[in-house]
């Protein structure tokens, strides 16, 4: 199965309590260039009425049969609230990033792309988030990325993107007042707008969640 989104990247960490308008950053939250699924990342809640960074891992366990569990990484927009009814109603959260990978099929294989909107350096998805007890009885705070169907520039890559979230959206995706409003959730769940995005193709090296460095979203022909 080809996940969507599978690979962001968050760079500008030291942006996060400004852009955020949060008076708490952890310092344990560093710069990545590729986080992975499973990882522990950043997210943003909303804490009686007012934001809060929170460390979460990526990925919501769901039971897939007798002792077997998958991890969600994406969620489908268009069936968010039939997967995930309770969690898209009432347990949504924004996931900070600076830009995200996606592959396109070529003739010698998959070619990584870099993709960040145009006039955003910290922007959002849209996201949901769940609590699981591991093997040993920890609670876990997991999340997962809403997705949408591809804009213009998408298309030519990928058949499905994550839901980016203009910043003046971002408050009423967290807002418990929109919680069961589902014609109003529904409604910031669309594609982000044609010609707003840039990509290009970037190293291979991506494909290994162990390199990690500003190398990886340099344009291609420029390294």
């Amino acid at each position: 199965m080809v996940f969507m989104c599978g690979r962001y990247t968050l760079s500008k960490v030291d942006q996060l309590a400004q852009r955020y308008a949060v008076t708490e950053v952890l310092k344990s939250i560093k710069p990545s260039y590729n986080v992975a699924p499973t990882q522990t990342m950043p997210v943003v809640i909303d804490h009686e009425g007012a934001n809060k960074i929170e460390l979460m891992r990526w990925g919501i366990p769901r039971f897939i049969g007798p002792g077997k569990v998958k991890d969600v990484f994406n969620t489908r927009a268009d069936k968010a609230f039939w997967s995930w009814k309770k969690l898209t109603s009432t347990q949504r959260i924004l996931i900070p990033a600076t830009g995200f990978y996606e592959w396109k099929q070529q003739a010698d294989g998959k070619q990584p792309f870099f993709i960040h909107p145009k006039d955003e350096e910290l922007f959002s998805f849209a996201g949901i988030w769940n609590t699981w007890k591991d093997d040993e009885g920890r609670e876990l705070k997991t999340y997962s990325i809403m997705t949408t169907e591809p804009n213009k520039e998408m298309s030519g890559v990928h058949n499905r993107m994550p839901v980016i979230l203009h910043q003046e959206d971002e408050a009423a995706w967290l807002s418990p007042s929109n919680d069961n409003d589902r014609g109003a959730l529904e409604a910031l769940l669309r594609p982000y707008e044609d010609n707003g995005l840039e990509l290009f193709e970037v190293s291979r090296d991506v494909n290994v969640a162990k390199v990690n460095d500003e190398h990886l979203i340099y344009p291609l022909n420029s390294q």
